[in-house]
């Protein structure tokens, strides 16, 4: 490989990498750790405000559903089509937007798109008979996707929309569930499914000075297209075309968004702190002949394929081959080799050697197509990413790195300090000032990973949520908790955690709560609830281990790792995930739905009464 600024691009060594990523590490570690974001609140606290659609005043609604679903992006949605598809329809999503979709509802930033390939990552297609447009679908395709799914289970219709909950109270002697929400309303439960997803809450960067800025500013999540002009489907943003426009942050949501802020902007800075790794997306359209093609249960079999292979294990055949399953199968092929010509056994050391020398190969490779791309050697060396592909959340695009040939854009590196100060005409980082017109935010999302909601639960004997996972999440498969009958957590963690393709958990997950409410409905049971005992054991075999979302400390310092601070205990706990693997999990959850028994629940179930005797008046 090789390029007119640098003809002879070699790899770095496995022993200079090493003492890279710690320095760049080092460089990044900071002592206030998560606590270096704000909450969008005074000055701000409109970047929590709806700009898609209006709220409409409406009468307080009381009255009693059998299923009350918290959120409607797709935990919510999944969890309401398989309700339905179990016979379960007298079902209420109630969301704090003002329609279906959750992150797709929120994210309309230009270039939003899935970066899991969309035949794995959007839910349902079969069911709702979805071709994706595209490998990776755009946000806006996803939105409509959340959208159809909701029309085909009939989940629009009793919603309550633009409405947030405040409180979830175990009513003792009904049986049910009381939500009452900032409208007014009170909605009795038999069962309340809560799927408010991990990342919903818009943090912004604790930079002095940033509430003194005078021009215009926002937080990806709400784009002003009133402001930029375009619209989420990919026109030009013309009311860009004389404006100096920052945006801080270089994650995920910003390599989409740069390509587009840097064709529509009369010039773009981009300040980094950290850069992210780009790897090759390969967007392509979807063959219409090879989708009508695929066999009436086509998506559970690339669903667990992809699982299978992401996570290290063998298939014959790689059905998604993207970027994600490039990885692991380069170190399961690294293993193998090792195995037959030497004959070493296989162990965890042999997988850690190989998983080792894999990234070693591919983070080479990321770094050499920076410089393929980038013209500028002083922007592309900035852009080089110093640190294990699994450190930040993997990005994968094709036009992001050719922004920065743009004379238009301008990199601001920060060596890893971050922006200096915000005072009322721009941005001073690096020691410079940059004046700026229009300030964006894609500073990402308040991570909570046990529970993401505002609000809080009580359930049996005034015991809150919040009290009982003092000490960290504590539940049966990630999605019942003791002393909270009828409710279920739909969600990722303490289940199986496969980050790499989230949609995958909640619709597992989904399709067992599903089952359990139809069957406590079958046989009249009043109450279901996770025994003490159950939960113990669940949670015990997550002592010492390994699988966690808060990963490895020796990483450059971001969410995936807890901002490069030692998790407690019970963040650990929150993070965790079952030990033998998402796969394996899976299946574990299968069997105990499919059994019938439910192993580790209770179902109450009321005696009848005799009818009395009849009055002969």
């Amino acid at each position: 490989m090789s390029t007119a600024s640098n003809p002879t691009i070699e790899p770095i060594g496995s022993d200079a990498l090493r003492a890279r990523y710690r320095a760049e590490r080092d460089k990044r570690l900071r002592t206030d750790g998560s606590n270096q974001y704000l909450e969008p609140t005074g000055p701000f606290a409109h970047f929590r405000d709806d700009p898609y659609s209006e709220r409409v005043e409406r009468d307080p609604v009381t009255d009693e559903v059998t299923v009350a679903v918290i959120g409607a992006g797709f935990a919510g949605l999944t969890t309401g089509a398989r309700l339905a598809e179990a016979g379960v329809t007298d079902v209420r999503l109630i969301e704090g937007g003002g329609d279906v979709g959750g992150a797709w509802y929120w994210n309309r930033y230009p270039g939003a798109m899935c970066d899991t390939a969309s035949m794995v990552y959007l839910p349902l297609l079969e069911e709702t008979g979805h071709m994706p447009s595209q490998k990776y679908t755009m946000g806006h395709e996803n939105f409509a996707h959340a959208q159809r799914i909701a029309r085909h289970f009939n989940l629009h219709e009793n919603g309550l929309f633009s409405t947030e909950v405040t409180s979830i109270d175990w009513d003792e002697d009904a049986a049910r569930w009381v939500i009452r929400t900032d409208r007014g309303d009170e909605v009795r439960a038999q069962f309340v499914a809560m799927g408010t997803g991990p990342m919903h809450r818009p943090k912004l960067p604790g930079i002095p000075g940033i509430e003194s800025f005078a021009g215009h500013c926002f937080h990806t999540s709400r784009w002003d297209y009133g402001y930029t002009g375009g619209g989420p489907t990919g026109e030009a943003m013309d009311h860009l075309f004389d404006k100096r426009v920052g945006i801080i942050g270089t994650g995920a949501t910003a390599v989409q968004a740069i390509p587009h802020l840097a064709r529509d902007a009369g010039e773009l800075f981009v300040f980094q702190r950290t850069p992210s790794s780009i790897d090759i997306r390969n967007n392509r359209p979807t063959d219409p002949d090879e989708f009508a093609a695929l066999e009436p249960g086509w998506q559970r079999c690339w669903l667990e394929n992809f699982a299978t292979l992401q996570t290290g294990g063998f298939t014959d055949e790689d059905l998604v081959m993207d970027g994600w399953t490039d990885i692991a199968k380069r170190i399961r092929d690294r293993v193998i080799v090792e195995m037959t010509t030497t004959g070493e056994a296989f162990t965890p050391e042999l997988v850690a050697r190989a998983y080792e020398d894999s990234d070693d190969e591919k983070m080479n490779e990321i770094r050499a197509r920076v410089d393929e791309i980038v013209t500028d050697e002083t922007t592309a060396e900035a852009l080089k990413p110093w640190y294990r592909q699994l450190c930040k959340r993997p990005c994968f695009h094709d036009e992001y790195l050719d922004a920065y040939n743009r004379p238009n854009t301008h990199l601001i590196d920060t060596d890893g300090k971050g922006v200096e100060a915000i005072d009322a005409t721009g941005v001073w980082a690096a020691g410079n000032h940059y004046p700026l017109d229009c300030l964006v935010f894609a500073s990402g999302f308040d991570v909570h990973l046990a529970h993401s909601a505002t609000y809080e639960t009580t359930g049996r004997g005034g015991r809150t949520l919040s009290e009982h996972w003092a000490d960290g999440m504590r539940s049966l498969h990630g999605n019942h908790v003791a002393g909270f009958p009828n409710l279920f957590i739909v969600g990722l963690n303490q289940g199986a955690n496969l980050i790499s393709n989230v949609t995958h958990n909640l619709t597992e997950a989904a399709t067992a709560i599903a089952a359990v409410v139809a069957h406590a409905l079958a046989v009249g049971a009043t109450e279901v609830e996770v025994t003490a005992e159950a939960e113990e054991a669940w949670v015990a075999q997550f002592e010492g281990s390994t699988r966690g979302f808060l990963g490895n400390l020796d990483c450059t310092p971001g969410y995936y790792n807890n901002e490069g601070a030692d998790p407690t205990p019970a963040q650990r706990l929150n993070a965790c995930g079952y030990p033998d693997g998402p796969v394996a999990y899976f299946q574990l959850l299968d069997a105990w739905r499919t059994s019938g028994d439910f192993d580790g629940l209770t179902f109450n179930v009321q005696p009848k009464v005799a009818p009395g005797p009849k009055s002969t008046g």
